[in-house]
């Protein structure tokens, strides 16, 4: 319900900072995080350290994008790091002809740009489909995934690790355009896509109607099960692109650890973000900024000899404050 001019006047000067705080706290935290390195961080004013900590933030945002419709709608995805694994384990095998022989190096790299994410798309409409299909809580229906998925990509390279130099594959990890990062560009476009989705479609709203109350929007015509289904593709191809810079970034594929605990990373953009964990609400661009700051934050420590544990630490307190947030300008 909308509050009149002259309620919100009436509010306490205590729940006006926390609304205050919820909507435009996460620009907030990263203005002061980027006054404090410019003060204190050596070298932060620099080129180098931009390209640095947008290369390394673009595929979590990239994924987390894709989180952020699946917990707009109401659900969460714990596979994302797996589908990356999946993804990443397959590309190689493609373009270095491992499957098929294709008649030169530019067929097998558009294929395997093409058929991975393709692929991790499937398996992201699977857990759509065993969550719609059999009722089961988002949490569990990912978690097998989460689980199987892992030892899905490890079968592909039989846990070994695929070094590969191929630089029409790992243009999209090393490439430039105009001095700009290939994957920062990708990660940019994903994000104006998913913004514009959310704000102009009729997707977009009937994904945040579903979010908010399931049954009422079942009862007002929005195909939920298809829209559920969607969701968790679009959530798995995010992810296979997200595999696939990050093993072109590293110019190997390691099926053990590519993707691994970014399924945390992206929930915790998310929640920083502003975008409710319990559905209804989707802020794309917010879920950037969450990602920019638990970037920045882990720099700044590192940046400033604090061992990279401490930034587990505070990381998890930036999702217990969002979270705390989102409840007291609720209530």
């Amino acid at each position: 319900m909308r509050l009149s001019a002259v309620d919100r006047d009436a509010e306490p000067t205590g729940t006006r900072v926390l609304l205050w705080l919820s909507r435009y706290g996460t620009i907030l935290a990263l203005v002061l995080l980027i006054l404090f390195n410019l003060a204190f961080t050596r070298n932060f004013a620099t080129w180098q350290t931009l390209n640095i900590n947008l290369t390394q933030v673009s595929t979590i945002v990239i994924v987390a994008i894709g989180m952020t419709l699946v917990i707009g709608s109401g659900g969460i995805d714990l596979s994302v790091g797996s589908l990356m694994a999946i993804a990443g384990a397959l590309a190689p095998l493609v373009f270095l002809n491992r499957i098929v022989e294709f008649p030169n190096i530019y067929v097998g790299v558009a294929f395997a740009f093409v058929i991975p994410v393709m692929i991790a798309g499937l398996f992201g409409y699977l857990n759509g489909w065993l969550i719609t299909r059999f009722n089961v809580q988002p949490i569990v229906g990912t978690l097998i995934l989460f689980i199987a998925g892992r030892g899905i990509a490890q079968s592909f390279t039989d846990s070994n690790q695929v070094i590969f130099t191929t630089p029409e594959f790992q243009f999209i990890g090393l490439g430039r355009v105009f001095g700009i990062p290939i994957q920062v560009l990708i990660m940019t476009v994903i994000v104006v896509l998913a913004a514009w989705t959310i704000r102009r479609t009729i997707f977009g709203k009937q994904l945040l109607a579903i979010g908010g109350n399931e049954t009422a929007a079942r009862l007002a015509g929005v195909r939920v099960t298809r829209i559920k289904r969607q969701v968790y593709t679009i959530s798995g191809i995010c992810s296979g692109i997200a595999g696939l810079i990050v093993i072109a970034r590293n110019s190997a594929a390691d099926s053990n650890l590519v993707g691994l605990g970014v399924e945390l990373d992206a929930i915790a953009a998310v929640a920083v973000g502003g975008t409710l964990l319990t559905g209804g609400r989707a802020y794309v661009f917010g879920t950037l900024l969450g990602a920019l700051i638990i970037q920045l934050v882990r720099f700044t420590l590192l940046a400033n000899g604090v061992p990279d544990a401490a930034a587990l630490v505070i990381k998890a307190g930036l999702i217990i404050l969002a979270v705390w947030l989102q409840r007291r300008a609720a209530s």
